[in-house]
């Protein structure tokens, strides 16, 4: 594989844009300001993009970490009330 291999699912990014291959998620974290760049969860996500274009790995798992990376300190999405009741069963002995 190469770092011109296409995500399965587009990164999507703030501003609309979005990541298409390996090569667009490299350039993005290197255009970083460098203490940015140095924080834990982009050092992640460039590993995880060397990984898969270096060494034939799922192109899944960098779109997971960019995906990770990109959403830090997002607050997690509110889960909403199910939509159906549990059954309530009676033991009968």
């Amino acid at each position: 594989m190469s770092w011109s291999a296409a995500f399965d699912d587009p990164v999507p990014l703030p501003r609309g844009r979005r990541l298409l291959t390996l090569r667009d998620a490299a350039r993005y974290i290197t255009r970083l300001p460098a203490a940015e760049q140095r924080q834990e969860r982009w050092q992640h996500a460039a590993e995880a993009l060397l990984l898969v274009a270096e060494h034939d790995g799922p192109t899944m798992m960098a779109r997971i970490a960019m995906m990770r990376a990109l959403n830090h300190g997002r607050p997690q999405p509110a889960l909403g009330p199910r939509r159906k009741q549990p059954k309530a069963y009676k033991i009968v002995r």
